[in-house]
């Protein structure tokens, strides 16, 4: 059984319909027998609008709390898509980073991932569940919540990989003007051999 990392982008969960065809996706993989985890990037938009948010609070807004803000955006995402799943009949939950854990070092918005905890995903996925993972952040020593940088959610893909010993790792992007499972929006996928 092939284990496979899934990550999706901001415009790929943009909306509620571009969700609900992220768990076609999901379920594709699930019922070829894979063991599939998912990381997912926040709902096209937010967490611009976050940012945005802490700028009219502060010119000087604090950088642990400017994690903390533009962290939640995965969150809304990652319980939509474990919901979906579920309501599919799937065996499925959302993870915070801090609930594997990721840890991280370095500044607030650039940190960088060291490690990633396994131990309890790995039981979670032997017991058949899909993890729905949030990407672009992780803990620091302090145990505040730290991101990754813009584009976080495909390094935290790729280091989820790397931890999990996964066979593969697939990055959607999501490209208008195409149509795939009936929709306006293709997915196309660049793709990783994990060594």
């Amino acid at each position: 059984m092939k284990t496979v990392v899934l990550k999706f982008g901001g415009t790929s969960v943009g909306s509620i319909d571009r969700i609900k065809k992220v768990c076609k996706i999901i379920a594709f993989y699930k019922k070829n027998k894979n063991k599939v985890i998912v990381v997912s990037s926040a709902m096209s938009g937010v967490t611009n609008e976050l940012v945005n948010k802490s700028k009219l609070i502060s010119n000087n807004f604090d950088t642990a709390e400017y994690d903390a803000l533009v962290s939640t955006g995965e969150q809304v995402s990652c319980a939509l898509i474990a919901g979906r799943l579920k309501h599919n009949g799937f065996k499925s939950r959302s993870w915070t980073s801090w609930q594997l854990p990721i840890l991280t070092d370095g500044p607030h918005s650039s940190a960088r991932i060291k490690s990633v905890g396994i131990k309890e995903l790995n039981k979670y996925i032997k017991s058949g569940g899909i993890p729905i993972i949030t990407g672009f952040q992780g803990i620091s020593d302090n145990f505040r919540i730290s991101t990754i940088g813009r584009s976080g959610s495909d390094a935290t893909a790729i280091m989820l990989a790397k931890f999990i010993k996964a066979d593969e790792c697939i990055i959607y992007t999501d490209v208008d003007g195409i149509s795939w499972l009936k929709s306006n929006a293709a997915y196309f996928s660049s793709r990783c051999k994990v060594k």
